[in-house]
Protein backbone atom coordinates (compact mmCIF):
# COMPACT_ATOMS: atom_id res chain seq x y z
CA UNK A 1 0.00 0.00 0.00
CA UNK A 2 1.01 3.57 -0.67
CA UNK A 3 2.03 5.08 2.70
CA UNK A 4 0.36 8.37 1.79
CA UNK A 5 -3.21 8.06 0.45
CA UNK A 6 -4.89 5.10 -1.20
CA UNK A 7 -8.29 4.62 -2.78
CA UNK A 8 -9.90 1.71 -0.92
CA UNK A 9 -13.04 -0.09 -2.09
CA UNK A 10 -14.70 -2.34 0.49
CA UNK A 11 -17.77 -4.55 0.05
CA UNK A 12 -20.18 -5.41 2.84
CA UNK A 13 -19.82 -2.30 5.00
CA UNK A 14 -23.24 -2.25 6.65
CA UNK A 15 -21.78 -3.70 9.86
CA UNK A 16 -18.97 -5.67 11.44
CA UNK A 17 -15.63 -6.16 9.75
CA UNK A 18 -16.38 -4.17 6.58
CA UNK A 19 -17.63 -1.15 8.49
CA UNK A 20 -14.71 -1.21 10.95
CA UNK A 21 -12.14 -1.51 8.17
CA UNK A 22 -13.73 1.41 6.31
CA UNK A 23 -13.52 3.60 9.41
CA UNK A 24 -9.95 2.56 10.20
CA UNK A 25 -8.63 3.27 6.71
CA UNK A 26 -10.51 6.58 6.67
CA UNK A 27 -9.09 7.51 10.07
CA UNK A 28 -5.61 7.10 8.60
CA UNK A 29 -6.41 9.53 5.81
CA UNK A 30 -7.14 7.16 2.94
CA UNK A 31 -10.07 7.67 0.59
CA UNK A 32 -12.58 4.91 1.27
CA UNK A 33 -15.56 3.80 -0.79
CA UNK A 34 -17.80 1.89 1.61
CA UNK A 35 -20.46 -0.20 -0.10
CA UNK A 36 -23.46 -2.29 0.85
CA UNK A 37 -26.35 -3.98 -0.88
CA UNK A 38 -28.85 -1.68 0.86
CA UNK A 39 -28.03 2.05 0.98
CA UNK A 40 -29.71 2.43 4.39
CA UNK A 41 -27.14 -0.01 5.79
CA UNK A 42 -24.33 2.54 5.43
CA UNK A 43 -26.17 5.69 6.42
CA UNK A 44 -24.12 5.96 9.62
CA UNK A 45 -20.84 6.23 7.72
CA UNK A 46 -21.02 10.00 7.30
CA UNK A 47 -17.41 10.59 8.33
CA UNK A 48 -14.44 12.30 6.65
CA UNK A 49 -12.75 10.33 3.85
CA UNK A 50 -15.65 7.87 3.44
CA UNK A 51 -17.89 7.88 0.38
CA UNK A 52 -20.88 5.54 0.25
CA UNK A 53 -22.10 3.50 -2.69
CA UNK A 54 -24.72 0.84 -3.30
CA UNK A 55 -23.13 -2.41 -4.45
CA UNK A 56 -24.70 -5.87 -4.64
CA UNK A 57 -21.95 -8.43 -5.27
CA UNK A 58 -24.49 -10.88 -6.72
CA UNK A 59 -25.56 -8.40 -9.43
CA UNK A 60 -23.21 -7.89 -12.38
CA UNK A 61 -24.80 -4.57 -13.34
CA UNK A 62 -24.46 -3.26 -9.78
CA UNK A 63 -20.79 -4.25 -9.68
CA UNK A 64 -20.05 -2.58 -13.01
CA UNK A 65 -21.87 0.60 -12.00
CA UNK A 66 -20.15 0.87 -8.62
CA UNK A 67 -16.64 0.23 -9.96
CA UNK A 68 -17.18 2.71 -12.78
CA UNK A 69 -18.35 5.32 -10.25
CA UNK A 70 -15.26 4.85 -8.09
CA UNK A 71 -13.03 5.25 -11.15
CA UNK A 72 -15.00 8.30 -12.25
CA UNK A 73 -14.61 9.97 -8.86
CA UNK A 74 -11.13 8.86 -7.84
CA UNK A 75 -9.46 7.73 -11.06
CA UNK A 76 -8.04 4.56 -9.51
CA UNK A 77 -8.55 1.74 -7.02
CA UNK A 78 -5.51 0.81 -4.94
CA UNK A 79 -7.10 -1.59 -2.48
CA UNK A 80 -10.05 -3.95 -2.90
CA UNK A 81 -11.46 -5.72 0.16
CA UNK A 82 -13.87 -8.52 -0.73
CA UNK A 83 -15.75 -8.71 2.55
CA UNK A 84 -19.44 -9.06 1.64
CA UNK A 85 -20.93 -12.31 2.88
CA UNK A 86 -23.15 -14.03 5.42
CA UNK A 87 -23.32 -17.33 7.30
CA UNK A 88 -25.86 -19.98 6.37
CA UNK A 89 -26.36 -22.14 9.46
CA UNK A 90 -28.15 -25.45 9.80
CA UNK A 91 -27.73 -29.18 9.18
CA UNK A 92 -26.69 -30.24 5.68
CA UNK A 93 -29.84 -32.35 5.46
CA UNK A 94 -31.99 -29.26 6.05
CA UNK A 95 -30.21 -26.72 3.82
CA UNK A 96 -31.80 -26.66 0.38
CA UNK A 97 -29.78 -26.60 -2.85
CA UNK A 98 -31.11 -23.07 -3.41
CA UNK A 99 -29.83 -22.06 0.05
CA UNK A 100 -26.39 -23.32 -0.92
CA UNK A 101 -26.49 -21.53 -4.28
CA UNK A 102 -27.28 -18.23 -2.56
CA UNK A 103 -24.49 -18.79 -0.05
CA UNK A 104 -21.94 -19.50 -2.77
CA UNK A 105 -23.19 -16.70 -5.01
CA UNK A 106 -22.58 -14.11 -2.30
CA UNK A 107 -19.53 -15.49 -0.51
CA UNK A 108 -17.58 -16.96 -3.43
CA UNK A 109 -18.86 -15.84 -6.84
CA UNK A 110 -19.04 -12.27 -5.55
CA UNK A 111 -15.32 -12.37 -4.72
CA UNK A 112 -14.46 -13.49 -8.24
CA UNK A 113 -16.82 -11.00 -9.89
CA UNK A 114 -15.46 -8.06 -7.89
CA UNK A 115 -11.86 -9.02 -8.56
CA UNK A 116 -12.51 -9.37 -12.29
CA UNK A 117 -14.10 -5.91 -12.32
CA UNK A 118 -11.35 -4.16 -10.35
CA UNK A 119 -8.13 -5.97 -11.28
CA UNK A 120 -7.91 -4.54 -14.85
CA UNK A 121 -7.74 -1.01 -13.37
CA UNK A 122 -5.00 -2.12 -10.96
CA UNK A 123 -3.05 -3.81 -13.74
CA UNK A 124 -3.13 -0.63 -15.82
CA UNK A 125 -1.81 1.29 -12.80
CA UNK A 126 0.88 -1.33 -12.21
CA UNK A 127 -0.03 -1.97 -8.58
CA UNK A 128 -2.88 -3.00 -6.31
CA UNK A 129 -3.81 -4.91 -3.17
CA UNK A 130 -6.67 -7.42 -3.10
CA UNK A 131 -7.85 -8.72 0.28
CA UNK A 132 -10.30 -11.63 0.35
CA UNK A 133 -12.06 -12.23 3.66
CA UNK A 134 -12.24 -15.92 4.46
CA UNK A 135 -12.62 -17.46 7.91
CA UNK A 136 -11.01 -19.90 10.32
CA UNK A 137 -14.20 -21.89 9.64
CA UNK A 138 -12.94 -22.36 6.11
CA UNK A 139 -10.09 -24.44 7.54
CA UNK A 140 -11.80 -26.38 10.33
CA UNK A 141 -15.35 -27.35 9.33
CA UNK A 142 -17.85 -27.31 12.16
CA UNK A 143 -21.26 -28.97 12.42
CA UNK A 144 -24.37 -27.06 11.39
CA UNK A 145 -22.35 -24.65 9.24
CA UNK A 146 -21.37 -26.85 6.31
CA UNK A 147 -22.48 -24.44 3.60
CA UNK A 148 -20.76 -21.48 5.23
CA UNK A 149 -17.56 -23.43 5.89
CA UNK A 150 -17.56 -24.70 2.31
CA UNK A 151 -17.94 -21.16 0.98
CA UNK A 152 -14.99 -19.89 3.01
CA UNK A 153 -12.84 -22.88 2.06
CA UNK A 154 -13.62 -22.00 -1.55
CA UNK A 155 -12.61 -18.38 -0.91
CA UNK A 156 -9.27 -19.58 0.46
CA UNK A 157 -8.62 -21.76 -2.58
CA UNK A 158 -9.66 -19.00 -4.97
CA UNK A 159 -7.40 -16.56 -3.14
CA UNK A 160 -4.45 -18.95 -3.44
CA UNK A 161 -5.01 -19.13 -7.20
CA UNK A 162 -5.32 -15.34 -7.46
CA UNK A 163 -2.10 -14.86 -5.52
CA UNK A 164 -0.18 -17.19 -7.83
CA UNK A 165 -1.68 -15.70 -10.97
CA UNK A 166 -1.74 -11.99 -10.13
CA UNK A 167 1.43 -11.38 -8.13
CA UNK A 168 3.72 -11.90 -11.17
CA UNK A 169 1.70 -9.07 -12.76
CA UNK A 170 2.41 -6.69 -9.88
CA UNK A 171 -0.64 -7.15 -7.66
CA UNK A 172 -0.62 -8.32 -4.04
CA UNK A 173 -3.26 -10.79 -2.88
CA UNK A 174 -3.94 -11.44 0.82
CA UNK A 175 -6.17 -14.00 2.52
CA UNK A 176 -7.76 -12.61 5.69
CA UNK A 177 -8.94 -15.49 7.89
CA UNK A 178 -10.64 -14.11 11.02
CA UNK A 179 -11.58 -16.06 14.09
CA UNK A 180 -14.28 -14.81 16.45
CA UNK A 181 -14.82 -11.07 15.88
CA UNK A 182 -17.47 -9.02 17.67
CA UNK A 183 -20.11 -8.15 15.06
CA UNK A 184 -23.72 -8.68 14.05
CA UNK A 185 -22.75 -11.80 12.07
CA UNK A 186 -24.63 -14.05 14.48
CA UNK A 187 -27.79 -11.93 14.21
CA UNK A 188 -28.24 -12.91 10.56
CA UNK A 189 -27.28 -16.51 11.33
CA UNK A 190 -29.86 -16.69 14.13
CA UNK A 191 -32.56 -15.27 11.86
CA UNK A 192 -31.90 -18.13 9.46
CA UNK A 193 -31.98 -20.74 12.22
CA UNK A 194 -35.07 -19.16 13.74
CA UNK A 195 -37.09 -19.79 10.58
CA UNK A 196 -35.77 -23.32 10.16
CA UNK A 197 -38.25 -26.17 10.59
CA UNK A 198 -36.75 -29.23 12.27
CA UNK A 199 -40.03 -31.02 12.97
CA UNK A 200 -39.22 -33.88 10.59
CA UNK A 201 -35.48 -33.74 11.14
CA UNK A 202 -33.41 -36.09 13.34
CA UNK A 203 -31.76 -32.94 14.72
CA UNK A 204 -34.92 -31.59 16.36
CA UNK A 205 -33.87 -32.79 19.85
CA UNK A 206 -30.66 -30.75 19.70
CA UNK A 207 -32.01 -27.55 18.20
CA UNK A 208 -30.39 -25.55 21.00
CA UNK A 209 -26.98 -26.69 19.78
CA UNK A 210 -27.77 -25.56 16.25
CA UNK A 211 -28.68 -22.18 17.67
CA UNK A 212 -25.46 -22.22 19.67
CA UNK A 213 -23.49 -22.73 16.47
CA UNK A 214 -25.19 -19.67 15.01
CA UNK A 215 -23.89 -17.53 17.87
CA UNK A 216 -20.57 -19.21 18.62
CA UNK A 217 -18.64 -16.63 16.59
CA UNK A 218 -19.38 -14.15 19.38
CA UNK A 219 -18.00 -16.26 22.24
CA UNK A 220 -14.99 -14.37 23.58
CA UNK A 221 -14.84 -12.43 20.34
CA UNK A 222 -12.20 -9.81 19.61
CA UNK A 223 -13.48 -6.24 19.44
CA UNK A 224 -14.00 -5.39 15.80
CA UNK A 225 -12.20 -2.03 16.07
CA UNK A 226 -9.13 -3.75 17.54
CA UNK A 227 -9.31 -6.28 14.73
CA UNK A 228 -9.50 -3.53 12.09
CA UNK A 229 -6.43 -1.77 13.51
CA UNK A 230 -4.42 -5.00 13.46
CA UNK A 231 -5.47 -5.76 9.90
CA UNK A 232 -4.69 -2.30 8.50
CA UNK A 233 -1.38 -2.25 10.39
CA UNK A 234 -0.40 -5.55 8.77
CA UNK A 235 -1.58 -4.51 5.32
CA UNK A 236 0.36 -1.25 5.59
CA UNK A 237 3.69 -3.05 5.78
CA UNK A 238 5.98 -2.83 2.78
CA UNK A 239 5.62 -6.61 2.37
CA UNK A 240 2.31 -7.62 4.00
CA UNK A 241 1.81 -11.25 5.04
CA UNK A 242 -0.14 -13.21 2.47
CA UNK A 243 -2.29 -14.83 5.18
CA UNK A 244 -3.61 -12.85 8.14
CA UNK A 245 -5.29 -14.44 11.16
CA UNK A 246 -6.69 -12.39 14.04
CA UNK A 247 -9.49 -13.03 16.51
CA UNK A 248 -10.26 -15.79 18.98
CA UNK A 249 -9.55 -19.28 17.65
CA UNK A 250 -8.11 -17.94 14.38
CA UNK A 251 -4.91 -19.87 15.10
CA UNK A 252 -6.30 -22.68 17.25
CA UNK A 253 -8.81 -23.88 14.65
CA UNK A 254 -6.21 -24.38 11.90
CA UNK A 255 -3.94 -26.14 14.40
CA UNK A 256 -6.76 -28.51 15.37
CA UNK A 257 -7.34 -29.29 11.72
CA UNK A 258 -3.69 -29.89 10.90
CA UNK A 259 -2.31 -31.49 14.08
CA UNK A 260 -5.04 -33.61 15.66
CA UNK A 261 -6.21 -36.98 14.33
CA UNK A 262 -9.53 -36.62 12.55
CA UNK A 263 -11.29 -38.93 15.03
CA UNK A 264 -10.20 -36.76 17.94
CA UNK A 265 -11.35 -33.60 16.20
CA UNK A 266 -14.69 -35.24 15.41
CA UNK A 267 -15.18 -36.22 19.06
CA UNK A 268 -14.41 -32.69 20.26
CA UNK A 269 -16.81 -31.09 17.80
CA UNK A 270 -19.53 -33.71 18.36
CA UNK A 271 -19.54 -32.98 22.09
CA UNK A 272 -19.35 -29.23 21.55
CA UNK A 273 -22.44 -29.24 19.32
CA UNK A 274 -24.51 -31.98 20.92
CA UNK A 275 -24.14 -34.62 18.23
CA UNK A 276 -23.01 -37.19 20.80
CA UNK A 277 -26.55 -37.02 22.21
CA UNK A 278 -27.96 -38.55 19.03
CA UNK A 279 -26.10 -41.86 19.41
Amino acid sequence: MNPSRNVVLITGCSSGIGRALALEWARRGHRVFATARRPDGIEGLDVPNVERLRLDVTDAASIAEAVAEVIRRAGQIDVLVNNAGYGLMGPALVDTPEDLRRQMETNVVGVLAMTQAVAPHMLRAGHGLIVNVGSASGILTTPFAGAYCASKAAVHALTDAMRLELEPLGLTVVSLQPGAIRSSFSDTAMQIVGTMSLADSPYGPIREFIERRATTSQDGAMDVDVFARKVVDALSRRRPPRILRFGRHSVMMPLMRWLLPIRMTDRILSRRFGLDRLT
